[in-house]
């Protein structure tokens, strides 16, 4: 993996916590409008929008870099529309650096999977 696709891949796992973490503070704030008369779900909803638009633009830029499959690419996207889906769109995306690390590691010193 080169240097790009790392950049690439780290930029949408290091936004894919708070996206989440906006998102159920979104949903929170709307039980909340209803229930009390505490209303904080225009400043969270503006939070979240934001959040979830550089989510977007760097799926895309992942998507493009590291050139997954059509399948791959809708996973990360579902994940970031799902409760908690976010913190597993992170782990996952984790573990795909670190074996692409580890691959381009095993490359570098001529190991050879056979």
């Amino acid at each position: 993996m080169d240097i790009k696709t790392a950049s690439a891949l780290r930029r949408l796992r290091l936004v894919s916590a708070p996206e989440a973490v906006s998102f159920l503070l979104l949903m929170v704030c709307s039980v909340l409008k209803r229930t009390t008369d505490f209303n904080a779900v225009p400043v969270m909803g503006a939070v979240h929008g934001i959040l979830f638009v550089i989510y977007v633009v760097f799926w895309v830029d992942a998507w493009n870099k590291a050139k997954w499959q059509l399948k791959t690419a809708a996973l990360y996207f579902v994940l970031s529309v799902l409760p908690f889906g976010g913190f597993f769109a992170e782990r996952k995306l984790r573990r795909e650096a670190e074996a692409s690390v580890i691959a381009a590691r095993a490359r570098k010193e001529g190991v050879v999977n056979a």
